[in-house]
């Protein structure tokens, strides 16, 4: 596909007046942005916390075609432990022509963490899988479709390392397989180096390759701002993609409330 998120990222959206819900994914009550990624962690929302990842306007050049993304937003809420609810989707306004605007990327998931690992402060990798519903876009040919990712995520004192599968039957009805690998600087660094390269192949239409660098800071345990660059070839063609927001977080249930203090 020509524009996906996340993956993860992949996730949902309900509302029109959400005006969007798109990857990867927060560790349990940090804000570990990701955005601003297409793939996603291996980590969820702790039961009853809302974690909120918003790209308020993201440009975006292909060819001679500019459009803005305006909002790209997810919304993680937990469930209960190792298990969280995902919506998502983006806003897409063309600049360089008169087509109308448009909802897209809308999805909803469902995301466990089949083992805890390093991201729940146990030793070993983590890993998680999320099952998606993706909602038709507003505008075009396009219909439901459904998403499955596995997802692998190893920490060491260098950097973390997530590892992203996702097949899709995509809102074309084709077949679609996207690969990604993130990797980011040391955890503990206030600011830190992210990067990740990317593979997607929408089966009988296009093959994308995309390569994203950029920056987290992590201002507080709840609260990350987020900036990066993102160049893809799709089927040779370049296009750039510019993508600056934050992800916060905070608890909704009474649980959750008291489980943070």
């Amino acid at each position: 596909m020509l524009w996906r998120r996340s993956t993860s990222s992949t996730l949902a959206e309900v509302g029109v007046t959400l005006a969007g819900l798109s990857a990867f994914l927060c560790a349990p009550d940090l804000a570990l942005a990701y955005r601003p990624f297409d793939g996603t962690d291996a980590a969820v929302a702790e039961p009853g916390q809302l974690e909120i990842e918003l790209g308020p306007a993201e440009p975006v050049w292909q060819g001679s075609e500019r459009l803005l993304i305006a909002p790209a937003l997810v919304l993680n809420f937990g469930l209960t432990k190792g298990l969280e609810a995902v919506f998502e989707g983006r806003l897409f306004t063309p600049l360089s022509s008169s087509d109308p605007v448009a909802l897209r990327d809308a999805a909803a998931s469902i995301k466990y963490v089949i083992r805890p690992g390093v991201l729940q402060d146990k030793p070993g990798p983590s890993i998680a899988t999320e099952i998606g519903v993706l909602f038709p876009d507003t505008i075009g040919d396009s219909n439901f479709g459904v998403s499955w990712a596995g997802i692998v995520s190893q920490r060491w004192d260098w950097g973390t390392v997530q590892f992203n599968l996702q097949t899709q039957l995509n809102r074309e009805q084709r077949a679609d397989l996207f690969l990604s690998t993130i990797v980011e600087g040391p955890h503990t660094w206030k600011v830190r180096p992210v990067a990740e390269l990317s593979y997607e192949n929408d089966i009988g239409s296009a093959q994308t390759f995309s390569g994203l660098v950029g920056i987290i800071w992590q201002a507080r345990d709840d609260l990350a701002f987020d900036l990066a660059v993102r160049e893809a070839s799709v089927d040779g063609h370049p296009l750039t993609e510019v993508r600056a927001g934050l992800t916060f977080a905070f608890p909704l249930s009474r649980a959750a409330k008291n489980a943070k203090r």
